[in-house]
């Protein structure tokens, strides 16, 4: 408050505001610092630190499968999913910026389970992204061109480049 009373004087001394501009708008400064308790958490997170990452997308979803080729074809036929990349055991499917990743599953008997998601960051740096994840307490695994971790309950996230699905 105290930066913007001098601000304002400031203007006030140096002609840019006449007096009854200077009167409204430090009516307006301290009717605004009056409301601040009231807006509860929304001041709280305006002072939190930014975060270290800006996520700019799910890069791609990893959909464990008791059938690939069956799931493949269900999604590209019906939501009209364009496949790259089929080696046989999995199958990349677009829509959008987006990608599907259906694979088989590891164990036959096993059913359609998300393996995990990916996020694509703005300004990927490799070493700063793996030193700020072991900073918050991760244990980082690379895979290609990302590093995987653990959520707080335990489900597996990706974290990439925002080109990392196109370079497999």
């Amino acid at each position: 408050m105290e930066s913007i009373v001098s601000g304002l004087l400031s203007e006030f001394e140096n002609g840019r505001v006449s007096r009854r501009d200077l009167v409204k708008k430090l009516t307006m400064a301290a009717a605004v610092s009056a409301a601040v308790p009231t807006l509860g958490g929304a001041v709280a997170k305006a002072a939190a630190p930014a975060a270290p990452f800006k996520a700019i997308s799910v890069n791609h979803i990893s959909y464990n499968v008791a059938d690939y080729a069956k799931s493949r074809d269900f999604y590209s036929e019906l939501l009209g999913m364009t496949v790259s990349k089929d080696n046989g055991k999995q199958a990349l499917l677009s829509f959008g910026d987006s990608i599907l990743v259906v694979r088989n599953a590891r164990t036959p008997e096993a059913k359609g389970t998300i393996d995990h998601m990916a996020y694509a960051i703005a300004n990927w740096d490799e070493a700063k992204v793996k030193a700020e994840l072991e900073r918050r307490g991760h244990t980082p695994r690379k895979d290609n061109n990302s590093w995987h971790i653990k959520d707080p309950d335990g489900f597996d996230i990706q974290i990439e480049a925002d080109d990392a699905a196109q370079q497999r």
